[in-house]
């Protein structure tokens, strides 16, 4: 095995495709077995075999993790979904590394609150694509916001996130 590969290069057809905005461009790729993930400054878009695109703002990332053995890229949205990238070989490093710093950069402050129950949810300041900042909550096992003690716990915690950036509550 060479010890120096280079990935294979976003087909014309498929840049072409993302239709970036003027303040974006492609950072890095990596060939699907079924299409295409490119991480753009603002995005990371997904494109099929037919290079029909979509497009998803680092924001829209929680976190994603891969599996070398399977080559298997899991994205999990901040929606609470799970996506399967399956990667078409390991030559993407460059690309994993990428996805990992758009998605940190995205985000500027977290709190994390535990929630009657054992529950947990994380309140972030992060940045769109636009580069303003919003905050975003998302929980971890069952959290019911219509429980006036658990909404009450991630409104304050919510509060002192945008608080910490300046931003009214």
């Amino acid at each position: 095995m060479p010890l120096f590969t280079r990935p294979t290069p976003l087909p014309q057809r498929v840049r072409a495709a993302l239709e970036l905005e003027r303040a974006d461009r492609v950072l890095a790729s990596a060939e699907l077995t079924d299409g295409w993930a490119v991480a753009s400054r603002q995005a990371l878009h997904l494109s099929d075999d037919a290079a029909s695109v979509r497009r998803r703002p680092w924001s829209d990332v929680d976190h994603a993790s891969l599996d070398p053995e399977t080559l298997t890229l899991t994205v999990e949205w901040v929606d609470g979904t799970t996506e399967d990238l399956h990667l078409a070989d390991g030559r993407h490093p460059a690309f994993t590394r990428t996805l990992r710093e758009r998605v940190q950069s995205s985000v500027v402050h977290t709190e994390t609150v535990s929630l009657p129950g054992g529950a947990q949810a994380r309140v972030a300041l992060r940045r769109g694509p636009d580069g303003d900042l919003f905050s975003q909550v998302t929980g971890r096992g069952t959290v019911d916001l219509t429980d006036p003690r658990v909404a009450a716990l991630v409104d304050a915690a919510e509060a002192r996130v945008r608080s910490a950036a300046g931003l009214p509550r």
